[in-house]
């Protein structure tokens, strides 16, 4: 059986996911932005948290990941490259790194970009990606610390993961980030569709992740980089991908 997936809205846009292992109760949470609704998922679905996972240093991400282990006693990973500005990790990970929640076993991807030390969760078998700030819903994260260069290869990464597989995302930004690109692709009749379904979960309260990788190719100009179409679109037909990547970034920046 699959990991089970619990999406979990905190502070005011951002999210963090429960994965659970039936077979031998493990429990995993991807991120900790706050501790209230993390453990309230938990008591719902009667499970004991057993690892924390962290995809990077931002304080939205794990300003509850301290009193979150002391609540439950859940082992800490994240990344070595960013054990200097992380909490206290019990398993230092790069990508060479595996570990396994339950029976399943879980890749490291390095994907800098927003942070340096950004790292993503993949589960093969469940067909999960946790990408945080990495691939968003509709976007990619800022360019905080690395470059548009950097960025547009750990998308690259993530975009070779089977269509199917589940892009878990850290933040409620999809209606903003879909309106961007609309800006460059407005006749897209997947991104208008996928427009209508997003501003109808909104309007019933309900978040906009997970999306498949499918969704993500077919709608996310930041995976669209080299199609000619959107070369032509930013002006420039000629350019190489990370060209035309680097201005539709800039051009989000300013949006």
């Amino acid at each position: 059986m699959p990991l089970e997936l619990v999406t979990i809205p905190c502070l005011t846009d951002n999210y963090a996911y429960l994965i659970h292992d039936s077979e031998s109760g493990q429990t995993a949470v991807v991120d900790v932005p706050e501790v209230g609704p993390i453990l309230a998922a938990l008591s719902a679905h009667q499970w004991r948290l057993s690892d924390i996972l962290i995809t990077h240093h931002h304080d939205d991400h794990i300003q509850g990941v301290d009193a979150l282990r002391e609540a439950t006693g859940a082992m800490v990973y994240g990344a070595a490259a960013d054990a200097h500005r992380l909490p206290k990790l019990d398993l230092a990970l790069d990508e060479s790194s595996s570990f396994s929640i339950g029976r399943e076993f879980a890749r490291v991807i390095d994907v800098p970009g927003h942070t340096l030390g950004h790292i993503a969760f993949h589960f093969p078998t469940s067909k999960l990606a946790f990408t945080a700030d990495s691939l968003m819903a509709g976007g990619c994260g800022r360019l905080f610390e690395g470059s548009a260069r950097q960025m547009h290869q750990s998308l690259q990464k993530l975009a070779a993961l089977p269509p199917d597989t589940l892009i878990c995302s850290g933040h409620e930004y999809t209606a903003s980030n879909l309106r961007f690109a609309a800006t460059l692709e407005p006749g897209n009749p997947k991104l208008i569709s996928r427009i209508a379904e997003v501003a109808e979960k909104r309007a019933q309260g309900r978040p906009t992740v997970p999306v498949t990788l499918g969704v993500e190719l077919a709608t996310n100009p930041y995976l669209r980089a080299h199609l000619p179409a959107l070369k032509a679109a930013v002006g420039l037909p000629d350019a190489d991908d990370v060209t035309v990547f680097t201005e539709i970034r800039a051009r989000k920046d300013k949006f």
